[in-house]
């Protein structure tokens, strides 16, 4: 079996298992609705983040995404009608978001990241930190089509290429050898980063 096979298989399992969450989600089951809610957060919340929105605004475009899909999960037709429809609304929120944060104060584009708490361990907070705000440091450093490309592809087991093309406004066919292009120039950078290779 060929490695596309084994991708379009998984893919498959995993929009059979979204499609009994969403069926059992609107039957009232919390746990349905707590599984597909762990499942595609991180996929919105990088959406989101790809947008420009510090984390308090990301988590907000996420939640109001969530809402949205809770008051009308019976419109949606398919998981992976749901997915697509997930990303818009996160991305139409977050650039809404955006344009009240531009007009409330201007946003500096060389800040720093930050990332969702992971609540790591006490002995391994201080490590744990300071990798992750060195690799974000790093891709922050990429040009901004792989910060955006990287930010929704690499929290996600297996992104579907459909919808991170509609998110991005990207060629299906490109965003494979574009991503294999952005992760080379990251280990390019991190290679030389002497606070990295340190840590």
């Amino acid at each position: 079996m060929s490695p596309a096979d084994d991708t379009a298989r998984g893919t498959e399992r995993w929009y059979g298992r979204l499609a009994q969450l969403l069926v059992s989600a609107r039957s009232g089951d919390r746990e349905a609705i707590a599984e597909m809610v762990r499942a595609l957060t991180p996929l919105l919340w990088n959406v989101a983040r790809a947008e420009g929105l510090d984390r308090d605004a990301a988590e907000d475009a996420v939640q109001s995404a969530w809402l949205v899909l809770l008051r009308g999960s019976d419109e949606i037709r398919s998981p992976q009608a749901m997915t697509g429809w997930l990303m818009t609304v996160t991305r139409r929120t977050a650039r809404e978001l955006r344009s009240q944060q531009n007009r409330q104060r201007p946003l500096d584009p060389e800040s720093l990241p930050e990332l969702p708490s992971l609540d790591p361990t006490m002995d391994d907070q201080a490590v744990d930190h300071e990798r992750c705000q060195r690799l974000w440091w790093n891709v922050h450093r990429l040009p901004p089509r792989c910060r955006k490309l990287l930010r929704i592809v690499a929290f996600v087991d297996r992104p579907d290429y459909r919808e991170v093309s509609q998110a991005l406004a990207m060629p299906r066919g490109s965003i494979g050898p574009t991503r294999g292009r952005c992760l080379s120039k990251l280990r390019q950078l991190l290679a030389t980063d002497p606070v990295w290779g340190a840590s």
